[in-house]
């Protein structure tokens, strides 16, 4: 079967609404996702060193998802952007992406096989302007098409508010889903955590995981995406260039 569930959530640092720093519920959120793949944001704190917000001792201990490292001391991933993964997946390469923008913004990408099926998941976390949004979304696509194709899936915070402006960049190659209003966790209103996928996966299902636990862990709701990959990771040509939401 070419059937798996991604899942993007900014999990800022583990901190909660409550403002109390709680990894214990992140993990349980995450196990309650039920994915094979996921990117996190905020998944390391911002000083010094930068270690992870989420103890790396536990996380297949109590998920059963390991986080594909970027080599970057104690921290989970890139510019906060971590990848995990289940046991039904195969890490390869790790890059990662430095994005333009006032703030330090970056990207992480992973070359994985699910299945025997080779694809590409790029985590990420966009600025908070949306000219600096348009400049490091053409930067990551300028940097997918300087790399060997593959079926790619972009994941992350893309902070925009708005249904379809400052996208630009990507919706020429990819269909950009919205699986429902995410942030603010304790009262939704926007969609701003989204997946943008390439026309060789199809959307089967997708939601926002939102339950009395993920309401307080973050000031972000998790999103879900359940995809098949066409066979032989063919372009269908059918998808792209598109904005879909799903009411939830």
């Amino acid at each position: 079967m070419n059937d798996f569930r991604v899942a993007t959530w900014n999990i800022r640092k583990a901190i909660g609404v409550d403002r109390r720093r709680d990894p214990g519920r992140i993990l349980r959120g995450i196990t309650d996702l039920r994915a094979d793949i996921l990117a996190l944001q905020e998944a390391d704190r911002r000083l010094g060193d930068r270690p992870a917000a989420l103890p790396p001792d536990r996380i297949h201990a109590e998920t059963g998802m390991t986080p594909v490292t970027a080599d970057n001391g104690r921290s989970l991933g890139w510019h906060g952007n971590a990848i995990l993964i289940s046991d039904r997946v195969v890490p390869g390469t790790i890059t990662r992406i430095d994005l333009p923008g006032l703030e330090p913004r970056g990207a992480l990408m992973a070359e994985l096989t699910h299945n025997g099926n080779p694809l590409r998941l790029v985590a990420t976390h966009l600025g908070l302007t949306r000219r600096h949004r348009r400049e490091q979304l053409a930067a990551m696509t300028r940097f997918l098409d300087s790399h060997q194709d593959r079926p790619t899936l972009i994941l992350g915070d893309f902070n925009e508010w708005h249904d379809s402006r400052g996208l630009e960049a990507l919706t020429p190659e990819f269909t950009i889903h919205a699986p429902g209003k995410s942030y603010h966790a304790a009262r939704p209103i926007v969609p701003l955590d989204r997946i943008a996928a390439d026309p060789r996966f199809s959307l089967r299902d997708a939601g926002v995981l939102e339950t009395a636990l993920t309401r307080r862990a973050s000031d972000h709701l998790p999103v879900w995406a359940d995809f098949t990959l066409n066979a032989g990771g063919a372009k269908t040509g059918t998808d792209a260039g598109h904005l879909q939401t799903h009411d939830t």
